[in-house]
C-alpha cells in the first residue's frame, strides 16, 4: 500500500501515515505474543478518539487536539472518530461521525468514507454509529467459527474469541485514568491492553524518531531566536510571543506541547511558572537570569527544551558557577546514556555534579561525607533540584510507560519521587535531560531548620547571596541508540555560545565546542 502523508503544507515536514501503521503493526506483534494472546488470537482492538468540546456554558470551541493513544493508532487529527484493529488479519477500520447536513454550511464540506480512508490509509471506514454492530458481528463470527471447528463441541475452548480489547488504565504522570467506552457487548477485555500498548509507545520506530528529531530542531531555533531578541524592559510573555510566532509561522505547528514557562529573576525557580496566575507577566530586568522551558507539537508528537541565559547577554561570576554546574550535569548523564543503564542512577550523577558546583562555590561544605553520600544518603541534591531528571517524550510530552509492570517501582525518597520513571534504558527511548538548579526559598529554610540533618552542609551567609536569584535549567530531548545516545537538541549550551548568540553571533555554529553534548546534526542543521 502506498501511503498518504500530513502536511501543513509550503515546506513543512511531511509525516507519512506507514507510522501509524508500523504502530498499529507493533501492538498487534506484542499482543500475539504475550502470555495472554490465547484470549486474544481472534480479539479485536477497539478505542475512542477524543471529542470537540465547548468551554464552559459558552459555545466557544477551544482548538481540538487528537487523545493521545488514538493518535499514536491511527494519525486522525478531527473530533468524533473512533478505530478498530483486527489482531489476527491486521484489518484497520475507523468510524466517523455521521454529521449533519448543517455542517457544511458552517463548518465545510463533508467528508466521504472513501476520502477518510485515502486521507489515512487504512482498510475501510464506516460511520460511528455502526461501531457497536460491526463488533458484534465480529465476536458473533469468530465465536461460531470457532465452535465450528471444534470437534468437541467444547464451549469453553472458544470462550475467549471474537473478544473487543478496549483500553482500561491509570497514567502514571498525571493519575488520571483512561477510561473505556461503554459497548453493549458481552465479550470485553479491559485487562490486557493497556499496559501493552503504553509499552508500544516507550519505543520508537524510525519514523517517530524522525519526526521527534525534527520537532526538537525547529524548537530549538526558537529558543535561539528568544535569545537573540531578548532586552532588558521587555515582558516575559514577549518571550513566549517569539516562540509560538516562530514555529508556527516557519513550520506550521499550531499547537505548545505544554504550558510555556518564561520565568526571569526570581520566577526562575518556580518549577511550573506560567500558569493561569503567574501568565509569564513579569518585566525582565537587568541582572535577570531567564529560565524559557517551551516546546511545540507537529502531528501530536512533541519537544520540551528549556534554555537558561542572562538577560543583558553577559554572565556574572555567580551565574556562571551555576549555570557550568548544571551544564556539567547534563554532560555527565548523556556520556553515561545508553541501554542498560538505570536512569536512576542518571538523576543520582546529576545531582553529584550540581552539588560539586555548589561546593566550588562556598554554597555547601561536605563535612566528613563524600559527594555521593550527601546525595544517596543525605538528599541534599533534592534541596536544589527537587524534580526529576527527565521524563519519556513522544505523543505527550510527559509521555506514558514510566512505571509499567515488571520495571523497577517509583522511590518514596526526595527528589526520587518525582521521577517519572525509574526503567532501565533500552535503544528505541526518547527521553529528556533536564537538570536543574534552584533557590527555592521554601526549600532552603526547611533545610536550614535548626533539625534539620542537612543544615551542617549548608553556608547560610553565602546561601542568602543567591536567595531570589531563581534558577538554572537545561534541558534537551535526547534519543537512547544501539551504544549510546543522540541528542537532538541543537540549543546552544556553553557560556562561550549563549554570549555569541545573545552577542549577535551566527547560529547554528561552524564548529562543535562542547562535543560530549552529542548533538550530533548541531552544525548541519
Amino acid at each position: 500500500m502506498t501511503y498518504p502523508v500530513f502536511s501543513m503544507g509550503l515546506k513543512t515536514y511531511k509525516v507519512p501515515m506507514s507510522l501509524h501503521a508500523e504502530n498499529r503493526s507493533k501492538l498487534i506483534n506484542k499482543l500475539r505474543s504475550s502470555s495472554s494472546s490465547s484470549s486474544c488470537s481472534d480479539g479485536i482492538v477497539y478505542l475512542v478518539g477524543g471529542t470537540a468540546r465547548e468551554r464552559n456554558d459558552s459555545d466557544h470551541e477551544p482548538i481540538f487536539r487528537q487523545e493521545s493513544y488514538f493518535h499514536y493508532l491511527f494519525g486522525v487529527k478531527e473530533p468524533g472518530f473512533a478505530g478498530s484493529i483486527n489482531v489476527k488479519t491486521g484489518e484497520t477500520t475507523l468510524f466517523q461521525p455521521r454529521l449533519p447536513k448543517e455542517y457544511a454550511v458552517i463548518m465545510g464540506s463533508i467528508e466521504t468514507c472513501e476520502e477518510i480512508q485515502k486521507r489515512y490509509g487504512v482498510d475501510k471506514v464506516m460511520y460511528l454509529d455502526q461501531a457497536e454492530d460491526f463488533l458484534m458481528c465480529h465476536c458473533t463470527s469468530r465465536t461460531k467459527e470457532n465452535n465450528d471447528s471444534d470437534e468437541d463441541g467444547d464451549e469453553k475452548k472458544s470462550s475467549h474469541n471474537g473478544v473487543v480489547l478496549l483500553c482500561q488504565g491509570t497514567n502514571s504522570d498525571s493519575g488520571n485514568m483512561y477510561h473505556p467506552p461503554k459497548l453493549n457487548i458481552p465479550q470485553i477485555d479491559t485487562n490486557l491492553l493497556f499496559d501493552i500498548l503504553a509499552e508500544c509507545r516507550v519505543i520508537k520506530t524510525p519514523n517517530e524518531l524522525s519526526l521527534l528529531r525534527h520537532v526538537a530542531e525547529l524548537s530549538s531555533e526558537a529558543h535561539v531566536e528568544m535569545m537573540r531578541l531578548c532586552q532588558i524592559g521587555m515582558m516575559e510573555y514577549q518571550l513566549e510571543s517569539i516562540f509560538r510566532h516562530y514555529v508556527y509561522y516557519h513550520y506550521g505547528c499550531r499547537n505548545m506541547g505544554y504550558t510555556p514557562i518564561c520565568g526571569c529573576g526570581p520566577n526562575s525557580a518556580v518549577l511550573h511558572y506560567g500558569h493561569a496566575g503567574a501568565p509569564n507577566d513579569r518585566t525582565i530586568q537587568e541582572g535577570d537570569m531567564c529560565l524559557l522551558d517551551l516546546g511545540t507539537e507537529y502531528h501530536c508528537y512533541g519537544s520540551d527544551i528549556t534554555c537558561s541565559f542572562p538577560a543583558n547577554g553577559t554572565f556574572t561570576e555567580n551565574q556562571i558557577g551555576v549555570y557550568e554546574g548544571v551544564l556539567q550535569a547534563q554532560k555527565d548523564v548523556i556520556e553515561m546514556l545508553k541501554p542498560g543503564v538505570s536512569w536512576v542512577d542518571c538523576h543520582y550523577a546529576a545531582e553529584c555534579a550540581i552539588l560539586r558546583a555548589l561546593i566550588a562555590l562556598g554554597v555547601v561544605v561536605a563535612h566528613d561525607k563524600t559527594v555521593e553520600e550527601l546525595v544517596v544518603q543525605m538528599r541534599l541534591g533534592a534541596v536544589f533540584m527537587p524534580h526529576g531528571l527527565g521524563h519519556f517524550i513522544g505523543v505527550d510530552t510527559h509521555d506514558v510507560g514510566g512505571y509499567l509492570p515488571n520495571h523497577p517501582p517509583r522511590s518514596p525518597l526526595p527528589g526520587l519521587r518525582s521521577l517519572r520513571t525509574s526503567r532501565i534504558m533500552k535503544e528505541g527511548m526518547v527521553i529528556t535531560v533536564e537538570p536543574g538548579c534552584y533557590f527555592i526559598n521554601a526549600l532552603l529554610d526547611e533545610a536550614l531548620d535548626v533539625n534539620s540533618p542537612l543544615a551542617k552542609y549548608l553556608v547560610t551567609d553565602r546561601l542568602d547571596q543567591f536567595r531570589n536569584s531563581g534558577g538554572v535549567r537545561l534541558e534537551d530531548v535526547v534519543a537512547v541508540t544501539k551504544d549510546g545516545c543522540d541528542n537532538y537538541t541543537t540549543c546552544p549550551r556553553t557560556v562561550t555560545e549563549v554570549e555569541h548568540v545573545m552577542g549577535g553571533g551566527k547560529w547554528p555554529p561552524v564548529k562543535d565546542e562542547a562535543p560530549e553534548l552529542k548533538r550530533t546534526r548541531l552544525t548541519f542543521v
